[in-house]
C-alpha cells in the first residue's frame, strides 16, 4: 500500500506525498526496513518518510489516514475476544487522529 500511495497511484502523478508510517513498538525494525525500500525506490512524488511507534507523530498533520493494521486472532479466540481487542486499537487510534491531524483530515 504504501509503495503504490507513494508513486503516485492513490493522488495522482503531481501530488507529492509525505508517508507517516505507524507500527507498533515490537515490529519498528520491520518497519525500518520498509522504510528502506521506499528510499531506495527513489519516488519523485516522496518528499519524506516518517517511521514511528508514536501515534501522535504518526498522524501530525495528517490529510488522509489509511488504518490497515488489526490485532490478528489468536488460536483459540473467539470473535467477540477479536474484535474488542482491536477496537481497542482504533479507539486509541481514533483519539489520536483527532488530537493531531488535520481538521479536514480524511480517514
Amino acid at each position: 500500500m504504501a509503495f503504490r500511495v507513494a508513486s503516485g497511484e492513490m493522488f495522482g502523478p503531481d501530488q507529492p506525498v509525505i508517508l507517516r508510517l505507524l507500527e507498533i513498538p515490537q515490529a519498528l525494525s520491520s518497519l525500518n526496513g520498509v522504510g528502506m525500500e521506499l528510499e531506495d525506490c527513489a519516488l519523485p512524488l516522496l518528499h519524506d518518510i516518517v517511521l514511528t511507534d508514536d501515534p501522535a507523530i504518526g498522524f501530525r498533520e495528517a490529510d488522509y489516514a489509511i488504518l490497515i493494521g488489526a490485532k490478528p486472532r489468536a488460536k483459540g479466540m473467539e470473535r467477540s475476544d477479536l474484535i474488542t481487542e482491536n477496537a481497542k486499537i482504533f479507539a486509541a487510534q481514533g483519539r489520536a487522529i483527532n488530537d493531531h491531524a488535520s481538521p479536514d483530515v480524511r480517514v
